[in-house]
C-alpha cells in the first residue's frame, strides 16, 4: 500500500513525543528533522519537503503548542493540517458544461494506466447518473481502440471509434455523435508515448483546439516517483492541465508523487486508482489521504466503499437471521462475497483508525480463499446443517477444497463461536469464554 514506509516513520517520531510529558523547542525541531527524513525517502520533491518543514516547524514551536496539555497531540494536528494543504485541501470535483456534453480529455505516458483509467472514470461518472461515451483517439498504439471497447463493454459505457484515422477529427465527431445521441460527457483517450515529445504535444493541442474540453486529466503512475511530478510539469507547461488522476496508487509506490504534484504544478490531484478492478477508483480526497499517512483511518472513505459494494437489505436479513440463530454457512458464504467486493482486507483494516501496522501484516487474505472453498465443497444440505457433518463428509469437503480435515474442523468451530456469541450479544452479554477468542473474524 502507498504511503506505508512514511507512515511507519512518523508513527515512531509521534511515539516519541507522546512519550514526554512536555515537548520542548528542541524536541520539536529534532521531530522535524525525523519527518524531514521519512519525507525524503518516501520521494517527496526536496523542495516540497524544504517548505513544508519550515511551516510546520513554524507553527509547532509556537507557545500555545509547547505550554499545551497535549503538545504531541497538538503536533500531530498541525502536520496533518500541513499534509492536507500539501495535497491541496480538499476534493475538487470536476467542472461541468453549462450545455452538455462536458468534454474530458485523458492524457498521458504510455504505460502509465490512461485508457484503463480513463475507461474506470466513465464508470465512475455512469454510477452518479451521468451518460458518458468513451471516444478512441489513441490511433497509434496497437490494440489501443480494442482495449478500450473492451473496457468500455465491461463498464457498460459505449465507445466512439473511427479506426485509425485523424486523431483531432475523430474527437470532433465524438463529441458530435454525443450531442445527437444524448450523452451529457465525453471522455477523449489520446495518444501517449515513451517519451514527452513535441509531435505528441502539437496533437494533443489540437484536440484541445479542435473541442474545447472543460477538464484535461493527466494520467501519472504513482510507482515512478519524481519522474511523475516531471511529467506533470511538462504536460502542464503544454496543455494547462486541470488535474492529475493517479494510477497505482495502491501499489508500493513510496507515495512521493502524490506529496509533490499539488505543489509542483499547483493542479490537484482529483481521482485515484486503487487496483486492477475496473471499479478501483475513487475521489482523491487530501484530508482523508493525511489522515490515512498519519495512521489515523479513514472511515469516511470505508463508508462510502461500504455503501456503494453492500446490500443494505440482504445485510438487514442477514442480521435478523443471525439474531434469531437461523443464520448457516450459505448465509456466511455470501457476507465473504460481499466483504471481498469491497477491496483486500488490508486495504479496508489500513482505514480503520487504531489499527497496528504488525496486524495488517499478518492479515491472510489466502485465508478468506480457503474458507470460502470449503464452503463451496459442501452440499447446500450440509451448509444449512452443518451438525450433519461427519467424519466422512469433512474428508470429502477437505480433499474437494485443497485443505486439510482440521482446516473444514477450525472453519465450523469459528462458524459454531460466532453464532453463539451474536446470540449473547442479542441479548446484551458477551460470553466470557468468548472474550477474544474468534481469530479470524
Amino acid at each position: 500500500m502507498a504511503f506505508e514506509g512514511l507512515t511507519d516513520k512518523l508513527n515512531k517520531v509521534f511515539s516519541k513525543l507522546r512519550g514526554k510529558g512536555r515537548v520542548s523547542e528542541s524536541d520539536v525541531r529534532e521531530a522535524m528533522r525525523e519527518v524531514r527524513l521519512a519525507l525524503l525517502e518516501a520521494d517527496v520533491n526536496y523542495k516540497v519537503v524544504k517548505d513544508f518543514v519550515k511551516s510546520a516547524t513554524e507553527r509547532c514551536v509556537g507557545a500555545d503548542v509547547l505550554e499545551s496539555l497535549t503538545p504531541a497531540q497538538q503536533i500531530i494536528k498541525i502536520v496533518n493540517q500541513e499534509l492536507t494543504a500539501l495535497m491541496g485541501g480538499s476534493h475538487v470535483k470536476l467542472n461541468t458544461a453549462g450545455r452538455p456534453p462536458t468534454v474530458v480529455m485523458i492524457v498521458g505516458l504510455q504505460g502509465s494506466g490512461k485508457t484503463t483509467n480513463g475507461a474506470k472514470l466513465a464508470g465512475l461518472m455512469k454510477k452518479q447518473g451521468k451518460r458518458p461515451l468513451l471516444a478512441a483517439c489513441d490511433v497509434y498504439r496497437p490494440a489501443a481502440i480494442k482495449q478500450l471497447e473492451v473496457v468500455g463493454g465491461q463498464l457498460g459505457v459505449p465507445v466512439f471509434e473511427r479506426g485509425q484515422g485523424d486523431p483531432v477529427k475523430i474527437a470532433s465527431e465524438a463529441v458530435e455523435h454525443a450531442k445527437r445521441h444524448g450523452n451529457d460527457m465525453v471522455l477523449i483517450d489520446t495518444a501517449g508515448r515513451l517519451h514527452i515529445d513535441q509531435e505528441l504535444m502539437d496533437e494533443l493541442k489540437a484536440i484541445k483546439a479542435a473541442v474545447a474540453p472543460h477538464e484535461i486529466l493527466l494520467v501519472v503512475d504513482a510507482m515512478t516517483g519524481q519522474d511523475a511530478v516531471n511529467a506533470a510539469q511538462a504536460f502542464d507547461g503544454a496543455l494547462d492541465i486541470s488535474g492529475v488522476l493517479m494510477s497505482k496508487l495502491d501499489g508500493d509506490a513510496r507515495g512521493g508523487a502524490a506529496l509533490s504534484v499539488r505543489a509542483v504544478t499547483g493542479k490537484p490531484i482529483r481521482f485515484a486508482g486503487v487496483g486492477e478492478k475496473l471499479d478501483a477508483i475513487e475521489p482523491f480526497h487530501p484530508e482523508r489521504m493525511a489522515s490515512r499517512i498519519l495512521g489515523m483511518g479513514d472511515m469516511l472513505t470505508l463508508i462510502e466503499k461500504a455503501e456503494q459494494t453492500l446490500d443494505a437489505k440482504k445485510a438487514s436479513e442477514m442480521e435478523k437471521r443471525l439474531r434469531q440463530n437461523k443464520f448457516t454457512l450459505t448465509d456466511f458464504y455470501e457476507q465473504f462475497g460481499q466483504l471481498r467486493s469491497m477491496g483486500s482486507l488490508t486495504d479496508i483494516a489500513g482505514m480503520l483508525p487504531g489499527v497496528d501496522k504488525r496486524m495488517l501484516a499478518s492479515v491472510d487474505e489466502k485465508a478468506m480463499a480457503r474458507t470460502e472453498a470449503i464452503i463451496q465443497s459442501m452440499t447446500p444440505r450440509e451448509r444449512d446443517n452443518p451438525e450433519i457433518l461427519n467424519s466422512p463428509r469433512k474428508r470429502r469437503i477437505a480433499k474437494g477444497s485443497g485443505v486439510r480435515v482440521e482446516d473444514v474442523n477450525k472453519l465450523l468451530k469459528q462458524f459454531d463461536m460466532m453464532k453463539q456469541l451474536a446470540k449473547q450479544l442479542s441479548s446484551g452479554r458477551i460470553p466470557k469464554g468468548l472474550k477474544g477468542r474468534l481469530p479470524g473474524f
